[in-house]
């Protein structure tokens, strides 16, 4: 990671590399990279430039290349329901934590096909609280860097994945 990188980072998403700054944690002075949140400019986050976790939650962005490969890569049919709710919540947590984008595609589609599903059959019923939730922070990861690469809305973005793919 460099300063005027641009990266993924954990569930802060889109971020920019603004600096490199000391800063004592436990009476040990350390240098922490200094991250802007692109989507939440507010924001300021602090990462040890030392640290091996940071590794894991360090992804590369995709280049608009790897976008529309990776879309042209997916098929309208490319979900299955897992009807096991821990079995489903364990995968769906694992994909979040790896931010495999194809992997966040599928479960993308799957949950909205399985709303879509519930409301035909129970205008009543809607997707549990925990799916909804794994919805909405798979669309916030994938719509964040999608939008930034392609330089479009975050709420285009879907509707983007519908028209080439879905």
């Amino acid at each position: 990671m460099n300063i005027g990188d641009v990266i993924m980072y954990g569930n802060h998403g889109i971020c920019k590399v603004t600096g490199l700054q000391d800063m004592c944690m436990d009476e040990i002075i350390r240098p922490y990279f200094v991250l802007k949140p692109v989507y939440h400019s507010a924001s300021t986050v602090y990462v040890s430039a030392i640290s091996s976790r940071r590794k894991t939650e360090v992804r590369r962005i995709l280049s608009a290349d790897d976008i529309f490969s990776l879309v042209k890569k997916i098929s309208g049919k490319d979900f299955v329901w897992i009807k096991d709710n821990r079995k489903r919540k364990e995968l769906y947590s694992q994909i979040l934590a790896d931010g495999n984008r194809y992997e966040l595609v599928k479960m993308i589609k799957t949950l909205r096909w399985h709303k879509h599903e519930l409301k035909i059959t129970n205008k009543d019923k809607k997707l549990q609280i925990i799916d909804e939730y794994f919805l909405k922070n798979a669309e916030k990861t994938l719509c964040e860097e999608f939008a930034y690469v392609l330089n479009i809305k975050r709420e285009e973005v879907i509707p983007f994945l519908y028209e080439q793919s879905f």
